[in-house]
């Protein structure tokens, strides 16, 4: 018997929401932070290490998985979960936006975009079908529709015909999905910054119907008061009972103000490409472990967390092991940020359900005022 999906509210305070996401792999707790896999895998971690962190579901990449190593070879082996060893949720992104950063090597048509491989220069085709049938082969458990996503800023003709597309493309996602108990499908809105467009797009993802709503075309390079303004609309255009994701955020401030705003899901890079370029995320805002500052201070980045890197390393290590470019390096830094960002929505969550989620926003941007702890 296969288990349904299904989302549940379990408290509010203000616009901020907790609930849950069942699925047949597991629950994923809400407001939820999913680290990117883009091409099965978490750069830097093994899967038992993210799971550790806290994290109840990961994000793979349609685009990057079907050029390499083929959706095609995953479903031989017997899906994505058996082959990248994670047994937990995992959601699929469209393709949608990779695609739309190829820029030149690209060309949309109403039927989907042809595109031109960043790997080897192969042509391939993306339209809503065949993205669906990716997502299937890799059997994903939250399935995104496809969409395009134009670039910001844009005129508000280019942005109406791109929103519009996208809805009929949403459409086609939905037949082409079909019938599939124990897996999820979401509409994405579009319509850039406006909020008449951002209302048409959610009106005509409501009446297709989907399991839940992403917020698209944000987190593209139009600053965060220009976000928080969207997301001041936005989530509430999309129906309560239903999960709403926001893609591509973020900084831990970005989520924080997200969340304040209504919205469950975030999904972004930046912890792990962080991790690698010697960034590290914590309470009192980041830390540069390049800098010389840290060469003989023998403290933890973060002295409240309990993550390896800070249970068990100095920061005089760390500087020192980014410096040699040695593996660890990256490795510990990016465990470091995961779990802080696991931290972060756990945080969140404990302090909606007990109606403290402002109290909690003031402590987050105190702390991160006080800045770095000096060096000794």
């Amino acid at each position: 018997m296969t288990v349904s999906s299904s989302f549940a509210l379990h408290a509010t305070d203000g616009l901020a929401r907790t609930g849950a996401i069942t699925t047949p792999r597991g629950t994923i707790r809400t407001p939820a932070f999913m680290p990117v896999g883009t091409a099965a895998t978490v750069k830097a971690m093994m899967p038992e290490s993210v799971a550790a962190t806290g994290a109840d579901i990961l994000l793979g990449n349609t685009y990057h998985l079907m050029l390499r190593p083929t959706a095609e070879r995953i479903d031989r082996l017997g899906g994505l979960h058996r082959f990248m060893n994670w047994n937990k949720p995992i959601l699929t992104d469209s393709g949608g936006f990779q695609v739309m950063s190829l820029a030149d090597l690209r060309k949309l048509t109403e039927k989907g975009v042809t595109f031109k491989s960043h790997i080897d220069g192969s042509k391939h085709e993306l339209t809503p079908e065949r993205s669906m049938e990716i997502q299937r082969l890799l059997s994903s458990d939250i399935v995104m529709c496809f969409d395009e996503c134009p670039a910001l800023p844009a005129d508000r003709d280019r942005i109406a015909e791109s929103m519009r597309l996208s809805m009929r493309w949403a459409e086609r996602s939905k037949e082409a999905f079909g019938d599939r108990p124990g897996h999820m499908l979401f509409g994405i809105q579009q319509g850039g910054l406006e909020q008449d467009f951002r209302e048409e797009s959610a009106e005509a993802l409501k009446a297709i119907g989907f399991d839940g709503y992403a917020i698209g075309g944000l987190a593209v390079g139009e600053g965060q008061d220009a976000m928080f303004g969207c997301l001041d609309f936005a989530p509430s255009q999309l129906p309560v009972d239903r999960p709403r994701y926001l893609m591509g955020v973020g900084k831990p401030d970005d989520i924080v103000g997200a969340v304040k705003r209504g919205v469950d899901m975030m999904d972004c890079v930046l912890p792990s490409r962080s991790g690698r370029t010697g960034q590290a995320w914590t309470r009192r805002g980041q830390v540069n472990i390049k800098n010389a500052r840290h060469q003989d201070d023998p403290r933890p980045l973060d002295e409240e967390c309990t993550c390896p890197a800070c249970r068990n390393y100095s920061r005089a290590y760390l500087h020192h092991v980014f410096r040699a470019q040695e593996m660890i390096s990256g490795m510990l830094l990016t465990w470091h940020n995961l779990h802080y960002y696991q931290e972060l929505m756990q945080g969140m969550r404990d302090a909606i359900a007990g109606g403290q989620f402002a109290e909690f926003e003031a402590r987050f941007h105190a702390q991160r005022a006080s800045g770095d702890i000096e060096p000794l």
